[in-house]
């Protein structure tokens, strides 16, 4: 599932085509479920002839800020993505492919056309992704209910463990939860944890101030990290969990220690008993 590296990414791909720039075709797939029974031609009389004044973000879900509304909102579900005319698309980590293979991609929903010539395409495969019109994205539902933005409203310290100690679950069921930290994934969840040293079945109440404090400052250096290598996991450093955890044959280590997995949260955990406690 892309997470917020990669939809930063893809936030600053559109700024690049979209920005200041005229809507001039749209082209729309009679999609019901990506588009909430929204039918194309309300999708195109919405979005033709607007101009694009902003791109924002927050968690994983990424809106079009026009100058009439309604405004455009996406999330990409579990492999959606966005592609432009001049770039690659981004690269989906979970896979390690890119899902660029002509224009427009394979399963196109989406296809804007911008006064200069460029183009933007949202696919989703899967049609688990949802493209929404909304007055005013970051103040309705779904978003409106998200918790603080992990890359750019990560709370102060104090703030930080009043949230996380309010809650009963297990702390890697914490970081998933998106009403917690809006953009954090699985595998951003294990990589947090394993750099703070934490069990992932550890109860987020039983955190000391200094395990909160750690978690917290890996949280933000792992996702800076992440969206400062424009999510491209072959520049991650190589001391990172995430090199190995995709890799489910037996006896795969991490600097010489076993990792474990099992479920929690309905997901799977990667981690290193030797090292979180």
């Amino acid at each position: 599932m892309p997470e917020l590296p990669e939809v930063e990414t893809a936030r600053r791909a559109a700024i690049a085509v979209a920005v200041g720039r005229r809507i001039v075709g749209v082209t729309v797939a009679d999609d019901t479920i990506v588009f909430e029974q929204v039918s194309p031609a309300r999708i195109r009389r919405a979005l033709l002839g607007r101009q694009v004044r902003a791109v924002r973000r927050h968690g994983k879900h990424f809106w079009f800020e026009l100058d009439r509304r309604p405004w455009l909102s996406v999330h990409f579900g579990m492999a959606g993505g966005l592609h432009t005319s001049r770039r690659r698309g981004v690269r989906l980590v979970s896979t390690g492919r890119r899902t660029e293979p002509g224009w427009p991609p394979r399963f196109t929903k989406l296809r804007l056309a911008f006064e200069g010539g460029h183009e933007l395409a949202i696919a989703d495969g899967r049609r688990l992704g949802r493209i929404r019109l909304r007055q005013d994205p970051a103040t309705e539902p779904p978003i409106a209910a998200l918790g603080f933005d992990a890359l750019r409203g990560l709370p102060g310290a104090a703030r930080f463990r009043e949230l996380a100690r309010a809650r009963a679950a297990p702390v890697k069921a914490l970081l998933l939860d998106q009403s917690f930290a809006a953009g954090v994934g699985n595998w951003i969840a294990d990589e947090v944890l394993y750099q703070a040293r934490i069990a992932p079945r550890r109860p987020a109440r039983s955190l000391s101030d200094r395990e909160l404090d750690r978690l917290r400052a890996r949280l933000r250096s792992v996702v800076r990290v992440a969206v400062g290598a424009r999510a491209d996991s072959d520049r991650y450093p190589r001391s990172w969990l995430f090199h190995r955890r995709w890799d489910r044959r037996p006896g795969i280590t991490v600097r010489g220690d076993a990792i474990r997995r099992e479920t929690i949260a309905s997901r799977t955990a990667a981690w290193v008993p030797a090292v979180q406690r």
